[in-house]
């Protein structure tokens, strides 16, 4: 049964902060399961999430909480393994809302690392609001 693949040694990367400003809106809001607060991306075209996994791990669903406004119409994801090259894993496409949504990842493969690429903002400067990111799966044997 998928669970959540985060963990304290899973560590994060983003393309961008609001104002440079992580002390209210940095990336480990994401992450603490706490509705007030979030991860508010700044201005800019295709914003993306990096995760780095302590242990190799297989991926079959992503969670994402947007502030409406200031969601994602198309996202990638891309996976890969230790020193090797991202590959696209799969398409996603929130709806533009406040709602938890669910996305289903296809045949998961194998990764160490996954990028989540936030294209297409309905924002129209390009930013990016997170209240919540989840991926589910479970460790590769």
């Amino acid at each position: 049964m998928a669970s959540s693949l985060l963990c304290s040694e899973t560590q994060s990367r983003v393309s961008s902060v609001l104002n440079r400003d992580v002390k209210q809106y940095g990336k480990k809001y994401m992450f603490d399961c706490n509705e007030e607060t979030c991860w508010n991306s700044d201005q800019g075209e295709c914003q993306w999430v990096s995760l780095e996994f302590p242990n190799s791990v297989r991926v079959s669903e992503l969670k994402v909480q947007f502030q409406g406004g200031f969601s994602a119409k198309t996202c990638r994801l891309e996976g890969c393994l230790k020193d090797k090259d991202f590959t696209v894993l799969s398409h996603f496409y929130p709806e533009d809302n406040n709602s938890l949504q669910s996305f289903p990842i296809q045949e998961a493969s194998v990764v160490d690392k996954v990028k989540i690429m936030f294209e297409n903002s309905a924002d129209f400067f390009g930013r990016i609001i997170v209240y919540s990111l989840d991926v589910l799966g479970e460790k590769a044997s």
